[in-house]
């Protein structure tokens, strides 16, 4: 099992510093500081056994949160292969809010998930999904990256 997932980072885009815990955070206040962001995020997200520690540090406060860290409460953690990004798309920017699409392989094909973050006490912030929702959806099907910005870490 592979849970490695290979992140941006840049000394302009971010993250600027790392918590002991591993969390990444302080990202340049610019759309493609939100992109580093979000390319972290989905790393931060996809570590199960750290999950709970790193919802509250990653999402927007606020009762989506509170009822996103209910649900992994209840849940118990798993360890399933991590999850490499291939390509984005950024839907729309502006100066504090900034909504991307993150393609990432799935069997031949590619599956994207859709993260909104927002400016909030100097970082950027997961935009939490409606409770019940999982993080990313809507999902969608896309049989190659013809509309997104190709992205490899690896």
């Amino acid at each position: 099992m592979n849970n490695r997932v290979v992140v941006p980072r840049s000394t302009t885009h971010g993250p600027a510093k790392t918590d002991p815990d591993g969390f990444r955070r302080c990202f340049a206040h610019s759309p493609t500081g939100a992109l580093f962001a979000a390319y972290n995020a989905i790393a931060a997200i996809g570590d199960q056994h750290k999950v709970l520690a790193t919802v509250p540090k990653l999402m927007l406060p606020g009762p989506s949160t509170d009822a996103l860290l209910k649900e992994l409460n209840d849940e118990s953690p798993t360890d399933s292969e991590a999850v490499q990004l291939a390509g984005y798309r950024i839907l729309d920017a502006t100066t504090d809010r900034v909504t991307v699409v993150l393609a990432v392989p799935v069997e031949s094909e590619y599956m994207s998930l859709n993260l909104t973050l927002v400016w909030h006490h100097g970082d950027w912030r997961v935009v939490p999904p409606p409770p019940g929702e999982p993080v990313g959806a809507p999902f969608s099907q896309h049989r190659d990256l013809d509309d997104f910005v190709t992205w490899k870490g690896l």
